[in-house]
């Protein structure tokens, strides 16, 4: 039923959804553009119309109360952004612990402009040996999808051209605030 109206809801806003089942039971699921607060609903609403649960990770000043409840049995993962935790890490062994097990990151990190994309995903996807999903907001054509799996080659360059290839077409609701499709040197 909560699939039923979360369909009926992005109908009557006019969005659509595209979705590729995941090849397996654990992956990263990469979300970029990311620059408005519109997202997070449209994600939400997403995930509850499709038959995956999608973990998502957010900065942990979110996870405050009154929404603290709502986030976590969202799939949220708090997220400490202010000091060096070894977050990388305790995600690796949180895919290991698993068996299933699927995370949502915007690569930007955040919704205002940025001149590179933080390489955490992509860190990750590589030592858990988990594919990618490409996951975007197109508001362009009112579309919110995960369209294509892709195993990471390793190959920064390569693969960062395989998802400037594949992102080129989606338009962010804030494009001028579109991170760039690099990692930071």
């Amino acid at each position: 039923m909560i699939s039923r109206l979360a369909n009926l809801i992005l109908r009557l806003i006019g969005w659509r959804t595209v979705y590729s089942p995941p090849p397996g039971p654990k992956s990263v699921v990469l979300v970029y553009p990311h620059t408005s607060n519109w997202d997070f609903p449209l994600g939400v609403l997403f995930n509850a119309t499709h038959p995956i649960f999608i973990h998502w990770a957010g900065k942990d000043t979110l996870f405050r109360w009154p929404f603290r409840g709502l986030f976590l049995r969202l799939g949220g993962v708090p997220i400490n952004r202010r000091e060096r935790t070894g977050m990388i890490g305790q995600l690796i062994d949180t895919f290991a612990r698993r068996e299933s097990f699927h995370l949502c990151i915007t690569p930007e990190g955040t919704r205002a402009k940025t001149d590179h994309w933080k390489s955490g995903f992509y860190r990750i996807a590589l030592a858990a040996g988990v594919p990618v999903g490409l996951g975007f907001f197109d508001f362009r054509n009112k579309c919110v999808g995960v369209e294509r799996w892709v195993t990471l080659s390793g190959n920064e360059e390569a693969d960062l051209a395989l998802f400037r290839a594949y992102y080129a077409d989606k338009t962010a609701c804030y494009p001028e605030k579109a991170g760039d499709i690099r990692f930071k040197s």
